[in-house]
């Protein structure tokens, strides 16, 4: 027996090492209501156009940024019969962002704007530096969590993750 929904969903997950929680499709219920209901069955991952829905730890479905983005089409949701992943009537497919890390070509004298190229949103913009190259200025409140500024990066200066700070609803 397990002690807590926790240590049983890391299980369900084979997640037995409790490492980092893979991010679930739109619109994905709270992770252990997740875990409960979701049978598996991929076709969650079949109906995703940009096949970033991937088959992840305990063969439940988590999001794989490195091979695309996510236009928030909804057919992952329509195609999950099990319930596990709802569009609600708050509309938000999830609260990630984007960050940033000191590794980012720009942060370091070297010209890139890839990352603000991709970005529909404009969350990403550069900003001029007196004397030196423009750096990233990400606006969280404009910032989808789409990830295509995540694969575009040429140093994986990116991560898409829950932001630490609040952001705008």
């Amino acid at each position: 027996m397990f002690a807590t929904s926790i240590s049983r969903g890391r299980f369900l997950r084979g997640d037995f090492g409790g490492r980092r929680r893979p991010i679930r499709p739109p619109w994905a219920l709270a992770e252990d209501e997740f875990i409960e209901r979701c049978t598996r069955c991929a076709d969650c991952i079949g109906a995703c156009p940009t096949r970033i829905v991937a088959k992840g730890p305990g063969g439940f479905p988590h999001i794989d940024f490195s091979r695309g983005e996510c236009t928030f089409c909804g057919r992952c949701a329509s195609a999950c019969r099990a319930g596990a992943l709802r569009i609600g009537a708050e509309g938000a497919p999830w609260r990630l962002a984007a960050t940033i890390a000191d590794r980012c070509l720009a942060l370091k004298r070297i010209v890139c704007r890839s990352c603000g190229d991709a970005c529909d949103t404009h969350a990403i913009r550069f900003g001029a530096r007196a004397g030196g190259v423009a750096v990233p200025e990400l606006a969280l409140d404009r910032c989808s969590g789409c990830g295509a500024c995540f694969g575009i990066c040429p140093v994986n200066a990116i991560e898409i993750s829950e932001p630490t700070q609040s952001m705008p609803t």
